[in-house]
């Protein structure tokens, strides 16, 4: 169903493409109130894409006062659970009928390969969907053991007007992870993309539209961060914030709140992820295989990817060769070309800041193990830099690139204190033979998911979700996800013998 189809198929969609533009609002297509737009590009070619709609805080008071209208008069959430799960279910078919499409879109609009686009990222949007669909019949609420003279309840009810804030690196995915357990729950909604990336998630809102979603409850909004999502933020009358994307982001969102209404906000930020690597581990080539693929899945554009390769000294020599053998299978070229598993980056500025780290690791004499080089335009090669410190930036800072920097250990405490030496937590990776050891750094490495001799964020049924500064407030994916955007309510009834007089006494 989701095998890739050839170049020329995915570049004639590509030529036949019907772009929105404007913002999506009470379920129709709306340009700014300001009449102001912005330039979207293809990042593989410069290539003027579309002219999108460049909203402001008045356009998003619109969506919001839409979103808070079909809240309150219960045109979705009143919906009856069997209701809502076929109109998700609806949606979910459209999208799949629409893949080959999407997946083009996103690549051309992201620079993301569409072999990705098309096997991993559609899919897995459509699946998210569907699951949090047929979740919403099978929750069920609790009654609380308070003794016979009182009957409680404790209920989830739909928190009510939410926006979701998207990234740029996974625009389709991210927006279902959001708006999959947010519609689920019986929310009204407003998107924020990424400036970036937006295409998509116009399509998305209108197909959303056609399977049955009513007007005012799923809204676009698109423009950038300062004229968009900081109103958002700020805005008195949305009730919660969903946001992916980088931590000092995230961190304005936690002020916007406390600054306005004290909305709930969910944050799922940045990482700077381990892979450690033991010298028990038992197939090194399945290692490397694993390794290559965290760290350069998506160009590395991806807040889970393995950034930090910590291998013990005595097999580092001979995994690095086994890596090297595992990225020639990584071709660097045009995204639409379903052979190539490196795209473009997502921007010439991002593209810079790449590139910085390339050349602080030249400049220091590094040891540039594989790759290194940036090809015409803004493409990376997949690299791997060796000898990395503590106290490098490469080991420090969060990339978001198809950069590997290589750090060795010689005990296993030590290999625990440099996987935690990071002001991050979202993800880890752990290869050895012990099943003991594997336990022992699962345990001890302060990451929200930590995987064993593989590389992966869990399925749908797994929360998502990091520890210090990769994460606040909830996690994306699984039925926690879905209690994100509800309210717990605590319904007590007396039940009780007694008098009016007696209850007062």
């Amino acid at each position: 169903m989701h095998e890739p189809l050839t170049a020329a198929e995915y570049r004639a969609i590509a030529a036949s493409l019907q772009l929105a533009t404007n913002a999506f609002i009470d379920g129709a297509f709306r340009p700014a109130n300001s009449g102001k737009t912005f330039k979207t590009t293809n990042p593989a070619t410069g290539d003027l894409l579309a002219e999108i709609a460049a909203c402001d805080a008045s356009d998003v008071d619109d969506a919001v006062a839409k979103a808070r209208q079909s809240f309150d008069d219960g045109r979705w959430h009143l919906q009856s659970p069997g209701e809502r799960k076929a109109v998700l279910l609806r949606f979910a078919k459209l999208l799949e009928e629409n893949r080959h499409e999407l997946a083009v879109m996103e690549s051309i609009d992201s620079g993301k390969p569409v072999r990705e686009c098309q096997t991993v990222d559609i899919p897995d949007t459509i699946h998210t969907i569907r699951w949090h669909a047929e979740l919403i019949d099978k929750l069920y609420d609790n009654t609380n053991p308070v003794g016979p003279n009182a009957l409680t309840m404790v209920v989830r009810e739909p928190i009510g007007v939410v926006g979701c804030v998207l990234p740029w690196n996974f625009p389709l995915l991210m927006l279902a992870w959001k708006i999959g357990p947010a519609l689920a729950a019986g929310c009204s909604v407003i998107i924020k993309p990424a400036q970036e990336t937006t295409l998509t998630t116009l399509r998305v809102a209108e197909l959303a539209h056609e399977a049955g979603i009513p007007a005012g409850v799923l809204n676009v909004v698109t423009g950038s961060g300062k004229d968009v999502g900081e109103p958002l933020g700020m805005h008195m009358d949305v009730d919660m914030v969903a946001f992916t994307g980088s931590t000092p982001t995230g961190r304005r969102f936690l002020r916007y709140a406390a600054d306005s209404n004290l909305k709930k906000v969910v944050l799922e930020c940045g990482g700077k992820n381990p892979a450690v690597v033991l010298d028990d581990a038992e197939d090194l080539d399945l290692v490397a295989e694993q390794v290559v693929n965290g760290a350069f899945w998506n160009m590395g554009e991806n807040c889970s990817a393995t950034s930090r390769l910590i291998v013990h000294s005595k097999i580092k020599d001979e995994l690095l060769e086994r890596i090297g053998a595992y990225m020639r299978e990584w071709r660097t070229g045009d995204p639409l070309d379903p052979d190539n598993r490196i795209g473009a980056l997502v921007s010439k500025n991002h593209f810079e800041k790449v590139k910085s780290f390339l050349d602080d690791a030249k400049a220091e004499k590094l040891e540039i193990a594989h790759g290194g080089e940036t090809q015409k335009g803004i493409f990376i090669e997949p690299t791997v830099v060796d000898g990395i410190t503590p106290q490098s930036r490469l080991f420090r800072e969060e990339i978001f690139g198809p950069i590997l920097s290589v750090t060795t250990f010689n005990s296993l405490d030590e290999a625990v204190a440099l996987a935690n030496d990071t002001n991050y937590g979202l993800t880890a990776s752990v290869y050895t033979g012990s099943l003991r050891k594997a336990i022992r750094l699962s345990r001890e490495i302060r990451a929200g998911l930590v995987t064993v001799n593989c590389f992966g964020e869990g399925d749908a049924t797994t929360p998502f979700g990091g520890y210090k500064e990769s994460g606040f407030g909830g996690r994306d994916k699984s039925i926690f996800a879905h209690d994100n955007y509800c309210e717990l309510k605590t319904i007590w009834i007396d039940i009780s013998e007694r008098s009016v007089d007696e209850t007062i006494r």
